[in-house]
């Protein structure tokens, strides 16, 4: 049994964190760079930290590292040698690990329990059965790499051999930092996940991880593929341990859940944007966000069982959903 097996077979609800770049944004950084989040890495890991806090205060279950833009071409254009590069890969995960641990003795009632959770977790001061956070490594898509949007259409012009290297690589390094599970996350096309289903195997990585897509609409993922596709392909997938959609629109949700359901029994991630328009011209957001909390209580209840947060979304709308699911 997987550690989100374990988890489910506890609880209802497995609450994941909310959006990261928002967050960043919120205190003042800016993202407005090929890197996105992941510049904060080696410019602001206490804000990187702190966030990581914030989510896990807010209710969160799991929280995510900011590896999703980070990789080690994307580092070295900056500047850093590989190596340094390799290391700061390795470093996003060691933060959020840092973070849930700083979480788990700062909430103790006093240092008795400080020392009990040093020694044992912090599953009994937490009041819910299960354990410590967990950590998700961010395994974004090859289009995140590119930073030119392509992750929400899936035109990569590279065929499934050459995503493999490249999430090789990645994989490898996310794997050293000793995350509980790896998020494949914003996937546009059924051929990435095949990519990262056989890097997974070929370098023999046994992390449980869920894979996500970002999709267009009520039944398919960026690039026009069926989500059920999608579904079909992972229900056989051991390294699969739950299937779903993220980055995308809330009212496009219970569809994709109902769709998803049909093909496989694993576990359903979902994580949607707040319900606000991205302007890509001026790279801005318009419109208004939806009730969070009260959307994920629609998902529950067409199937979903990891559910958080995307583009938009924030510790607020973490804890609306905590509020009902841990109830």
């Amino acid at each position: 049994m997987n550690a989100i097996e374990q988890r489910l077979a506890e609880r209802d609800v497995l609450i994941l964190d909310g959006a990261f770049a928002t967050e960043l944004e919120a205190r003042g950084f800016s993202v407005n760079d090929a890197l996105w989040s992941a510049k904060a890495l080696f410019e602001r890991p206490d804000l990187v930290r702190d966030i990581h806090l914030d989510y896990l205060r807010a209710g969160a279950d799991v929280v995510t590292s900011a590896s999703y833009q980070a990789t080690v071409e994307g580092f070295m254009k900056k500047g850093f040698t590989e190596e340094e590069a390799a290391a700061l890969i390795v470093r996003s995960v060691e933060i959020a690990r840092e973070a849930r641990d700083i979480y788990c003795l700062t909430i103790l009632a006093d240092e008795y329990h400080a020392q009990e959770a040093r020694e044992e977790g912090c599953a009994e001061q937490r009041g819910t059965i299960g354990g410590e956070p967990l950590v998700a490594a961010s395994v974004g898509p090859y289009g995140a790499y590119l930073a030119d949007g392509s992750e929400y259409r899936g035109d990569y012009g590279m065929d499934e051999d050459a995503l493999t290297v490249f999430h090789a690589e990645r994989l490898t390094l996310l794997a050293e930092g000793q995350p509980d599970l790896l998020a494949c996350e914003t996937l546009p096309c059924l051929t990435e996940a095949r990519a990262i289903v056989r890097a997974l195997r070929e370098k023999e990585i046994h992390i449980p991880a869920w894979f996500s897509f970002s999709c267009r609409d009520g039944a398919h993922i960026s690039d026009g593929t069926p989500i059920a596709d999608c579904a079909r392909f992972l229900a056989d997938v051991p390294e699969a341990a739950a299937v779903g959609v993220n980055c995308t629109a809330p009212q496009y949700v219970e569809s994709l859940i109902r769709t998803i359901r049909a093909e496989t029994d694993k576990p359903i991630v979902v994580y949607p944007n707040s319900g606000e328009n991205y302007d890509a011209s001026d790279k801005t957001w318009h419109g208004s966000a939806e009730d969070f909390a009260a959307g994920a209580r629609r998902w529950r209840a067409a199937g979903a069982r990891l559910i958080g947060g995307c583009c938009r979304t924030s510790p607020r709308d973490i804890a609306g959903i905590a509020a009902w699911a841990k109830a």
